[in-house]
């Protein structure tokens, strides 16, 4: 293909002229110009600003319950803040409060990678960035297990090296009476 094209428009000997000139519809194109100009800036009016004003309402509320979680290769830690309930292995289930505020306060371990804390049943997703810890708030409204829906389910949406696949935990949100006795059995 490239071979035709230098051959059949190669300059001739004694040829000087340009190409004929290009012609367009001016009102064409300043009317797509405008159209798309605008349709930018609404979307990052609406969704883009609104979302983040969105995400953060709750930054200055007080959490129900705030889970720390650490990413290492390949997997979750997590610490339920106050309640002394320690998780360590992809093999545990992460259990949360039903019509509860939920604080993940999200990081990595120093000489980590980046990993990155979804849990697509929420549709809630943050980086986990080793030495910084940044944080999410859920508002869990549902009943759900990840047996029945496999959105129940915390994953790593960041490669982050071989095991990366094997990076997830599955999620069980309760009734806040079912989370207490699991709290106190785990506790114990």
């Amino acid at each position: 293909m490239i071979g035709y094209i230098v051959i059949k428009f190669r300059a001739k000997p004694g040829e000087i002229e340009d190409a004929a000139p290009t012609r367009t519809h001016t009102k064409w194109v300043g009317f797509w110009l405008a159209w798309t100009t605008i349709l930018c800036l609404v979307v990052i009016v609406h969704p883009g600003y609104t979302g983040l004003i969105e995400l953060r309402k709750t930054a200055a509320d007080e959490p129900d319950l705030t889970v720390n979680v650490t990413g290492r290769r390949w997997q979750w830690m997590y610490e339920y803040e106050g309640r002394y309930v320690s998780l360590f292995t992809n093999d545990e289930m992460l259990v949360l409060p039903n019509d509860s505020l939920i604080r993940f306060n999200v990081t990595a371990e120093d000489q980590d990678v980046v990993h990155s804390f979804w849990i697509p049943a929420f549709r809630m997703k943050i980086d986990a960035v080793p030495g910084l810890t940044t944080y999410m708030d859920v508002n869990t409204t549902e009943i759900g297990h990840f047996n029945d829906d496999v959105n129940f389910r915390v994953q790593c949406a960041e490669l982050c090296g071989l095991d990366h696949s094997l990076m997830f935990t599955r999620i069980e949100v309760v009734e806040p009476a079912e989370f207490e006795q699991w709290i106190a059995e785990k506790a114990a």
